[in-house]
């Protein structure tokens, strides 16, 4: 499972999910497989990071700043500007959908994925992520009551923080445990941990589409509006991820950091949205104020997947911003 056949088998799942979207037996099935695959890749993650490393991630304040900005200040900026330039183009509903997408934490797999896959600070991308998710837990709902002027509790605080720590710390904190005896054999075999990275994408992928096919969301829009949708999300896509790649020059990030401020700063999770927005919105219109953030979701694997793999191909010269700003 190469680094080059990435995309295409990133492709190959959402192709899988489209004809035979797991349903039943099989979408429980695949929702297990999803979480133990999350909680041992985990575990694999704190196994192989020595604790100095991991002290040294939590101590990038600067870089975690830079992403909680880019997550819930420059990207709803963006998506204000997105929903407010197509104009009567777009249902009500999926104005809506557009802008709660700007508004979610970052991912927590896929960003530290990506970030380990292309030679970035793992250990700075899993405190990143999780302080995403976690602060998440209260703005996401804040910023939508206030841009939509909606009422709803918090009910999804407990549960996502829960999860959180279940499928992400925990395991994370039982590698660093176990290092002493299993880092050894895991440094032996580290294409093992490459397997588990690029399986996880799949898995995740395939499930995350597979629940849009099931739910009908792809149906209940018009071809119309859904190119619009598209264009708008992809759009959206490539000004953050531009403006990430600024930011870490402009900070003078050395390349491990930028890395995570790219992934982890671009990156929307599709998993913490869904509670939220069945929270704070009424339920026949969920499935199309989701629509723009399964798009996006789906977009973002497949765009960082190819991203991911051209900074794993390169020398760490050609992309540290750091060194690139010296020579200018």
């Amino acid at each position: 499972m190469s680094l080059v056949s990435l995309p295409f088998l990133v492709l190959g799942a959402v192709v899988l999910a489209a004809l035979f979207p797991a349903r039943g037996v099989s979408a429980e099935f695949a929702d297990a497989a999803t979480k133990v695959a999350i909680a041992l890749l985990f575990f694999l993650y704190g196994a192989r990071l020595s604790p100095q490393q991991a002290r040294h991630g939590v101590r990038r304040w600067q870089l975690h700043a830079l992403v909680l900005t880019t997550t819930f200040v420059i990207f709803p900026i963006l998506g204000l500007i997105a929903s407010e330039s197509v104009g009567s183009l777009m249902t009500d509903d999926l104005h809506k959908g557009l802008l709660f997408l700007c508004l979610v934490p970052s991912t927590m797999q896929s960003s530290v994925l990506f970030t380990s896959i292309a030679r970035g600070h793992v250990s700075a991308a899993v405190v990143s992520a999780s302080l995403s998710n976690i602060l998440g837990v209260v703005l996401t709902p804040l910023l939508a009551m206030l841009l939509f002027h909606t009422r709803g509790g918090l009910r999804v605080a407990n549960t996502a923080i829960v999860e959180i720590f279940l499928q992400l710390l925990l395991p994370f904190a039982l590698g660093q445990l176990a290092r002493p005896w299993i880092a050894a054999v895991i440094a032996r075999h580290a294409t093992l941990l490459k397997v588990v990275e690029r399986a996880s994408i799949l898995v995740m992928l395939y499930r995350a589409f597979s629940v849009g096919v099931v739910e009908g969301v792809w149906v209940s829009v018009d071809p119309w509006h859904f190119v619009l949708v598209v264009a708008l999300v992809a759009t959206l896509l490539a000004m953050v991820l531009v403006c990430t790649r600024v930011i870490g020059l402009l900070a003078r990030l050395e390349r491990g950091d930028a890395i995570v401020l790219m992934f982890c700063g671009s990156k929307k999770s599709l998993a913490s949205g869904l509670p939220v927005a069945l929270v704070l919105f009424p339920a026949p219109t969920v499935g199309l104020i989701m629509l723009p953030l399964v798009l996006f979701h789906q977009l973002q694997l497949i765009v960082c997947a190819a991203i991911a793999s051209r900074f794993a191909k390169e020398p760490a010269r050609r992309c540290d911003p750091r060194r690139h700003a010296e020579r200018r």
